[in-house]
């Protein structure tokens, strides 16, 4: 049922009701003052006929005191009934001659027993004489012979005022009804009116749309309850708003973080995990609201969370996590209360490329301590040599081992220098079409000597479509150059160096390959070679020429250019190095900073 029906159905009830109970008691009291009213009227009238028969002070008979009963009844409308001291009836309006000596003895009727008694008696009665309702009213009389006078009044008249009087109050109550009817209409029609803007207002508010709502709520207690929800919901939505925003926030700031963060409540279960963390313990599935055990297949990890949320407390500790790659973490696990809910926040922070770049630097330190000290011990010694020496061949050789070791020295230095360089992003990339058959034949003119000392050949071939780079001319340059120069170290005399240029349309890259025919590379140290100093021990002996610097730097240039660099087996022995270029540069004269490396 709506509430527009509900309040005019109360309203109209209530009015309806109050006029119905108003109605009645209306009718009552009006009904008993008309009573009342024609009791005093028929008293009156009996002491008025009292006195009239007192007067006559004589004794008449019986015939003339019927006779005087009849014309007092003519008179006043009344039947007026003349009785003795003893009760007999000598009078009576009703009755004539031998039915009126016939009628019973009246002394045992109510109004005289109240009239002998006080004076005046009125009851109201079925009369068996006149066989109806009659209103009776008795007076006691001073005469020598009537000892009462009675004046009855059929009820049938009383009944039609009253009825006169029960169908007024029926027209006033319908009137009444049919104004309380159109007025609890209209009241109902404007407190549904108020209350359906109310609940449309609270609907859109449900709805998820708090924005405020300008209405004449009015001044009663309606308004001012929808002016407070209209404040709550204001309220409400600025602090759902701001913790929707803190939520964004922390969401992005875990979602950047490369740290892993695990928040556990107190009975184990996962309220918060961002991507990092599930990254590094390897978790697949939908972590919150999962208990940590179910999760984390690290013991190392489940025992500290665990820890933590028995006995209490920070702690921090390094753990080796059982992945592939393996990793090395360290894990900082701290308490937290939120709302009278305690629980744990551990951090995982990967140190394992911390841990590999302080050993590359130490064995950096090493390798470029070593390198220098060959070459310092060479040239020590040789100085030492040539101070004794007076031989001018002897002493010209010993100046040959200086000026050669000097030289590597001075090649070392320079190739750290281009490191450092291309680390700090100051290698500056000077894009340019250049021809492929041009960079292959200036690289094998410069390492000429080096080729001819072993009777090595170079052997070019380029596909259609990769005759063009759109690369730095001088840094492409160096890329064969200490390829080529890498394979000369290792390719067995009298063998060829392959340079193969290609064009890979569905990748839309150009591909260069440098291979020789050398002993190989294991497959242990493929994916080491381009670390700075990095000896590929037993299968590939170091040539004291090299610096061992040159695939390192071929790393960084080919990263100056968006390219890749990998190693690989020659099909029939040797190796392969392949570098991969795009085939749309970016634009010329731009200057890329290139990838740290840490190789």
């Amino acid at each position: 049922m709506r509430l527009r029906t509900r309040l005019f159905l109360a309203a109209f009830g209530i009015a309806g009701l109050s006029l119905l109970l108003a109605a009645a008691l209306v009718a009552w009291l009006l009904e008993r003052q008309l009573l009342d009213r024609i009791a005093t009227d028929l008293v009156a009238e009996a002491r008025l006929v009292a006195d009239l028969v007192a007067r006559s002070g004589t004794a008449p008979a019986v015939a003339e005191l019927d006779r005087e009963a009849d014309s007092l009844g003519d008179s006043l409308g009344a039947r007026v009934t003349i009785i003795e001291t003893g009760g007999r009836v000598v009078g009576d309006t009703a009755e004539d001659g031998a039915s009126l000596a016939a009628m019973e003895n009246h002394g045992a009727r109510p109004e005289i027993e109240l009239a002998r008694s006080a004076g005046i008696g009125v009851t109201r009665r079925y009369s068996t004489t006149v066989e109806r309702d009659l209103l009776y009213a008795a007076v006691r009389v001073e005469h020598p012979r009537v000892g009462f006078v009675r004046l009855a009044l059929p009820l049938t008249a009383v009944d039609d005022q009253i009825a006169s009087v029960q169908r007024g109050t029926a027209v006033g109550l319908l009137l009444a009804l049919a104004g309380a009817l159109v007025l609890a209409w209209v009241t109902s029609a404007a407190m549904s009116r108020r209350v359906s803007a109310i609940a449309a207002v609270a609907r859109r508010y449900a709805a998820g749309d708090p924005s405020p709502q300008i209405g004449a709520y009015g001044d009663d207690e309606i308004g001012t309850v929808a002016r407070a929800l209209d404040a709550s919901v204001q309220e409400l939505g600025r602090r759902l708003a701001e913790l929707s925003r803190n939520r964004r926030l922390t969401d992005a700031i875990l979602a950047a973080m490369t740290e892993g963060v695990l928040v556990v409540d107190a009975r184990g279960r996962v309220k918060m995990a961002n991507d990092a963390v599930r990254r590094l313990l390897q978790i697949e599935e939908t972590p919150v609201d999962r208990h940590y055990v179910e999760l984390i297949r690290h013991p190392e990890v489940a025992k500290q969370i665990g820890r933590a949320l028995e006995v209490g407390g920070s702690s921090q500790t390094e753990i080796t996590l059982s992945t592939e790659p393996v990793r090395v973490c360290l894990a900082s696990a701290a308490p937290y209360t939120e709302q009278d809910d305690p629980g744990v926040v551990i951090v995982l922070h990967d140190v394992g490329d911390y841990r590999r770049a302080v050993q590359i630097r130490q064995d950096f330190v090493a390798n470029v301590s070593h390198e220098l000290r060959t070459p310092l011990t060479a040239i020590r010694g040789a100085v030492d040599a040539l101070a004794d020496e007076t031989d001018p061949a002897s002493r010209q050789r010993f100046l040959d081992i200086v000026a050669r070791h000097t030289t590597r020295m001075e090649r070392l230095v320079t190739d750290l220098l281009r490191l450092a360089r291309l680390d700090a992003g100051q290698e500056v990339l000077r894009l340019d079409s250049c021809a492929t058959a041009s960079v292959f034949s200036s690289v094998a003119a410069e390492l000429a000597p080096v080729l001819e000392a072993k009777q090595l050949r170079v052997a070019p071939r380029i596909e259609p479509g990769a005759e063009r780079l759109a690369a730095d001319p001088v840094k492409i340059h160096d890329i064969i150059k200490n390829l080529v120069e890498n394979a000369a170290h290792y390719a067995p005399a009298r063998s060829a160096i392959e340079l193969d240029a290609g064009v890979e349309d569905a990748e839309a890259v150009v591909v260069l390959r440098v291979s020789d025919r050398g002993p190989g590379i294991p497959d242990t140290d493929l994916a080491r070679v381009f670390e700075r100093f990095y000896r590929v021990e037993h299968s590939r002996s170091r040539n004291p020429g090299g610096t061992g610097l040159g695939l390192a730097i071929v790393k960084h240039l080919v990263t100056l250019h968006q390219g890749t660099v990998e190693a690989a087996h020659r099909p029939g022995g040797g190796s392969v190095f392949t570098v991969v270029l795009p085939k749309r540069a970016p634009s010329a004269g731009a200057v890329e900073t290139p990838h740290r490396l840490t190789a």
